[in-house]
């Protein structure tokens, strides 16, 4: 009866463990084109850029990346990791939006600053004071001395 007991209690033990396991949440961040942060689809092959989670379009080929319980109170259910909070509390986007050099914020908290923490101006941007809020600090280098100003110094047109 020892050995009966020995057996059930170790069933039980593999069965609690195994019920554990199976209900562990799955990590699906990765790393999408341009080393921008990533929704892992269930094939665990397919990355999907954060901004193009909860579009209604489905991106994975079982449409976990439109699923009502990750796109169901936005922002709020999705993983943090696929969300960047501007500095204005009432505005999000989504983490791959971040350092991508546009203003999506509209304040420019995504671009600049502690909370955005991005790197200086890629060789692809030129590094001034843009006229218009589209851009926060560096803009497109396809703008330089293209005949419209897109720098408060004129640098894009005479420098860049």
């Amino acid at each position: 009866s020892a050995a009966v007991l020995l057996v059930l209690a170790a069933t039980v033990a593999l069965a609690v463990a195994l019920g554990l396991l199976l209900r562990a949440p799955v990590n699906r961040f990765c790393t999408a084109s341009n080393n921008r942060t990533g929704f892992l689809c269930d094939n665990g092959v397919t990355c999907v850029p954060a901004s193009l989670v909860c579009d209604r379009v489905s991106n994975c080929r079982n449409g976990e990346d439109e699923q009502e319980r990750l796109c169901g109170d936005l922002p709020h259910s999705l993983p943090g990791y696929l969300v960047f909070h501007c500095s204005n509390p009432r505005y999000w986007i989504y983490a791959d939006q971040r350092c991508d050099g546009m203003n999506d914020c509209g304040d420019c908290s995504d671009e600049m600053g502690t909370l955005a923490a991005c790197p200086p101006c890629g060789s692809e941007w030129w590094s001034c004071s843009p006229v218009l809020y589209e851009y926060c600090s560096c803009v497109p280098r396809r703008l330089c001395r293209d005949g419209v100003q897109h720098c408060f110094s004129w640098s894009d047109e005479y420098i860049c």
